[in-house]
């Protein structure tokens, strides 16, 4: 079997894996894995920034915000039918990381981190600013018409599961097919080596564009989801927070890797959750988790697992 076969192979078997899930799990943890599925699309989506293309990016909140909000506003101003809503979720996205990626491309390192960072903190103000519009962070929640979607009931648990379920099998399935197609081999290596890739040809900054366009809308499409799957748009997912989260969920999964943030979601997910039954102190239990993976598996759980025997894993 091929190294390509052997990856859809994979990919597809995780997606029946969660499909089996639903019929076997208690309703709690079918709950809990429909929030991560979305979650997981959010950070597939830095991962295509962060992982494979090498742009640390701490701003990322304000792509998943723009695409919640480009949905939730739609909804709660104007009435605009549910189908157009999402899709104009994802255009806010889209236009949101043009511009940001147009102006902070412009530097470099640390400067592109701090630039990203300054972004998505102006967009939560500006969130703040319009409060009596938005509802800032107090948040909105999105109507029972609003969560119907060619008739079906988004706000009915199982049909909720099956939609994020179907999310994350395109966000993976298309993620595995960019990473081998000629435009992912071409973002890593621009990740690996930009000066030997612009000496080979490569317009970098171009590429890099496209990453930074690509990871922005489908952050933004799992945010337009999880507004519409969960009824609920807030500033709360503007904040620091936000952006730092898919960071951490690519670092434990593994950066570069097409499954890592879906394992990186899960473990932090319920980390969090066990953690938070004994103690107040869940997110320093967190960290300590974080230490401990960076010390002994510094390339994430699904980086390790290809380090360490299957090298095939994209």
């Amino acid at each position: 079997m091929t190294d390509r076969a052997k990856s859809y192979t994979l990919h597809v078997g995780i997606v029946v894996l969660l499909a089996v899930l639903f019929f076997v799990l208690p309703a709690y943890h079918v709950g809990n894995l429909a929030r991560i599925m979305v979650l997981a699309v959010y950070a597939i989506g830095y991962n295509l920034l962060f992982g494979y293309t090498g742009l640390l990016s701490l701003g990322h909140a304000l792509f998943f915000a723009a695409g919640m909000y480009g949905f939730g506003m739609s909804i709660h101003l104007w009435g605009t039918p549910t189908a157009l809503a999402l899709v104009l979720g994802g255009l806010s996205g889209l236009v949101v990381a043009g511009i940001v990626g147009f102006l902070a491309l412009r530097t470099r390192d640390v400067a592109f981190m701090i630039v990203t960072l300054m972004f998505a903190q102006a967009g939560y103000l500006t969130i703040l600013y319009f409060g009596p519009t938005t509802r800032g962070d107090e948040g909105f929640v999105v109507s029972d018409a609003g969560r119907t979607l060619f008739g079906l009931d988004l706000s009915d648990e199982a049909t909720r599961y099956w939609a994020a379920l179907v999310l994350l099998a395109t966000a993976l399935l298309g993620t595995a097919a960019l990473v081998k197609s000629r435009l992912g081999r071409a973002l890593i290596a621009v990740r690996e080596n930009e000066e030997r890739a612009q000496m080979l040809g490569y317009d970098t900054t171009r590429l890099k564009y496209i990453a930074v366009v690509l990871s922005g809308t489908l952050s933004a499409v799992a945010g337009a989801a999880y507004a519409i799957l969960f009824g609920y748009v807030g500033g709360t997912f503007a904040t620091v927070q936000y952006s730092i989260f898919p960071l951490l969920w690519v670092l434990l999964g593994g950066a570069g890797t097409t499954i890592g943030p879906l394992i990186g979601v899960i473990f932090m997910f319920y980390l969090i959750d066990i953690s938070s039954g004994f103690t107040d102190a869940y997110m320093f239990i967190a960290g300590v988790a974080l230490l401990i993976l960076c010390l002994f598996a510094p390339q994430g759980i699904a980086g390790e697992i290809r380090r360490r025997g299957l090298k095939w894993l994209p």
